[in-house]
């Protein structure tokens, strides 16, 4: 079926728009609407084996969607530590502000397995620490299993600074990471259930050279995201629990 290219530009535009009046709430109905309007002008009805279109670091253009999330007045998006990394990174309560969310999706040699990494930029916001930036990544990858679906999993996750010259600062904050952390019952269940059910490796310590902190999960769960709208713009995706991701091509 012919695409008219017209009537898709207007299509995003549409949706463009409707983002940038409900702050990116992909669960708002003028949004919602603005998805299907753009599904049924669709010009690849099989995105998955797009190798063309499905690789590139992709940039968030709609709310993030991790849970617990506070909008600030400014728009952006307020979360603690805790929050974006599954608790695996002290100081689990520590406020951040997202500057930033992108996802870089390269083949990775593998048959058609790519990266599915989620990378957090971030800058602290909470009066009890210095202000510092930094990036929590959470490692991930993906192959597809129909036209439309990819299966996913997430295999571990890092913590970074994002300016080598204030690593004082950062080693400050971020420096405690030990297993023997003081947790509450509930976060030392979890824990347990990861470590037994996932093969979770917890942090270890920080590398005393790049500040950076890792952890591992060696038999992560695998889910599943469909891929709405793909084209040389715009990727529009779904997750299994319905949340719906608008990225653009950086």
């Amino acid at each position: 079926m012919a695409v008219d290219t017209r009537e898709c530009a207007g299509a995003k535009l549409a949706l463009r728009q409707a983002l940038a009046a409900c702050g990116g709430n992909t669960k708002d109905e003028t949004v919602i609407a603005a998805i299907e309007n753009l599904r049924l002008v669709n010009p690849n009805p099989a995105p998955t084996r797009n190798v063309k279109l499905l690789d590139n670091d992709w940039l968030l253009i709609s709310a993030p969607n991790f849970p617990g999330g506070e909008r600030l007045a400014n728009g952006k998006f307020a979360y603690t530590l805790g929050r974006l990394a599954f608790n695996m990174f002290q100081p689990t309560k520590l406020k951040l502000v997202i500057d930033r969310v992108s996802q870089p999706v390269f083949l990775l040699g593998n048959g058609e397995q790519r990266s599915h990494d989620i990378v957090v930029e971030f800058t602290t916001a909470d009066e009890n620490y210095p202000q510092i930036s930094g990036v929590v990544r959470n490692l991930g990858v993906c192959e597809p299993i129909s036209d439309t679906v990819l299966q996913v999993k997430f295999t571990g996750g890092i913590l970074a600074p994002k300016d080598p010259t204030k690593m004082d600062e950062w080693r400050a904050i971020f420096g405690q990471q030990s297993q023997n952390v003081k947790r509450n019952f509930k976060d030392s269940l979890m824990l347990g259930l990861f470590k037994l059910m996932f093969g979770l490796v917890p942090p270890q310590g920080m590398n005393s050279e790049t500040g950076e902190v890792k952890f591992i999960m060696e038999r992560s769960p695998k889910g599943r995201l469909e891929i709405l709208y793909l084209d040389e713009e715009l990727r529009i995706t779904c997750g299994e629990k319905g949340t719906i991701l608008v990225c653009e091509r950086q």
